[in-house]
């Protein structure tokens, strides 16, 4: 599976605009991207994925949002935690594809 046509991207503690440039590049070459984001780095996966759509590459949509919750980390006072997650597809507008 070395030839691909999804992107991932895990969005973590580095600036918005690093996640912004790493998502617009497999776009242009016509490539689904696909965020993935856990606790506090949700929301900025929501911005790098507003930022693209609404200013860089205006030719892609976001395709499907996913949410959920992982389970199963140890918190200090032993107690099982739970991680919110979420997914985000961006996918280039049919019929926008660069020759």
């Amino acid at each position: 599976m070395s030839e691909s046509s999804e992107a991932v991207i895990l969005v973590g503690r580095k600036p918005t605009m690093n996640y912004v440039l790493a998502t617009t590049m497999p776009l242009t070459e016509g490539k689904k991207v696909v965020l993935k984001a856990r606790g506090r780095a949700i929301s900025k996966a929501v911005d790098v994925a507003q930022v693209v759509t609404r200013r860089f590459i205006k030719e892609a949509d976001i395709e499907s949002i996913n949410i959920g919750t992982e389970e199963g980390r140890v918190g200090q006072d032993g107690r099982p935690r739970s991680v919110s997650t979420i997914e985000i597809t961006i996918a280039p507008k049919k019929g926008s594809k660069k020759k």
